[in-house]
């Protein structure tokens, strides 16, 4: 079920974000190609959908969450481009492909992430894409922004960085994680929820419960997958955490504690699923992909 509704949503978001990539000026054609190559090179989308499964388990039209869907994926690839540049993680390969920085160059770069971000939050303010009343929209921009700034991604960043070759216990490790990586996977779910229109005070925190469970997870299994699999598979370099004595879960937990880890959590966001029906199935399906996934 959910390689299907990978490939639906998968095709909705493309096709939107495709709209965003056309240059308006030919000195701008380089500066939109590299934006467009640090999107459109592949990419399972899991934050789009779950902006879209967090919209359809509130029984809402997903058609008024794509420009929620654009923005989360915007983000997380801006991300993606200045993480791999030489001063973060350094990293040549992205999804496969030459990183953003190696196909073009660090400067080119560098400007396309920042592009990326401002048209992240344009995708939230623009009523075309995404039709909510004023309010809706403004508090949806503030969620975006809090996940990706300093209290959140940007924040779990500083704190990876300062990391290299310190050994943190449990707590610090999730309080990093809950920042770099989870905290843009909740704003997904919160966004997708605040697209539908129907969220009310329970079913919201259901959801945000649901997304910090998932969220962790997610990172649990990227850490077992870096010793687990291989470079071909995972379409970046396998082994780098390691190699950057960089703290992860199988290191702090053993492998064996970090699966069982990540199966907990994902049990936990089955859990918090349980007052839903049969629309927020898509929900489930990538609480268990997430801890599945094999790249």
């Amino acid at each position: 079920m959910i390689a299907a509704y990978q490939k639906r949503c998968q095709s909705r978001v493309d096709g939107a974000l495709e709209e965003l990539f056309q240059a308006p000026r030919s000195e701008l054609e380089r500066l939109y190609q590299a934006m467009r190559y640090s999107v459109m090179n592949g990419g399972k989308r899991v934050r789009p959908l779950l902006v879209y499964a967090a919209c359809e388990a509130l029984e809402g039209d997903i058609e008024r969450a794509d420009g929620a869907a654009c923005a989360v994926e915007l983000i997380h690839a801006y991300s993606l481009v200045h993480d791999d540049l030489p001063a973060m993680d350094d990293d040549d390969l992205r999804r496969g492909q030459p990183t953003t920085h190696k196909a073009f160059d660090e400067a080119s770069a560098i400007l396309a992430g920042d592009a990326l971000q401002s048209l992240a939050f344009g995708a939230l303010a623009d009523r075309r894409r995404n039709p909510q009343d004023a309010e809706t929209r403004l508090q949806m921009i503030e969620i975006l922004s809090q996940a990706a700034g300093p209290a959140g991604m940007v924040g779990g960043q500083a704190i990876d960085l300062g990391s290299v070759g310190v050994r943190l216990d449990q707590q610090a490790l999730e309080i990093m994680h809950r920042h770099k990586t989870g905290a843009l996977i909740e704003a997904s779910v919160a966004l997708g929820a605040l697209a539908s229109g129907n969220a009310d005070e329970l079913t919201h925190k259901a959801l945000l419960q649901y997304a910090r469970a998932i969220g962790l997870a997610f990172q649990v299994q990227d850490d077992i997958l870096d010793v687990e699999s291989d470079t071909a598979t995972l379409g970046k370099t396998q082994g780098k955490d390691e190699a950057h004595d960089k703290p992860t879960y199988p290191a702090l937990l053993g492998l064996s504690a970090a699966k069982d880890y990540a199966l907990e959590l994902r049990d936990q966001a089955l859990h918090m699923l349980r007052p839903f029906g049969n629309s927020a199935e898509p929900l489930r399906e990538l609480a268990r992909y997430i801890v599945e996934r094999r790249s």
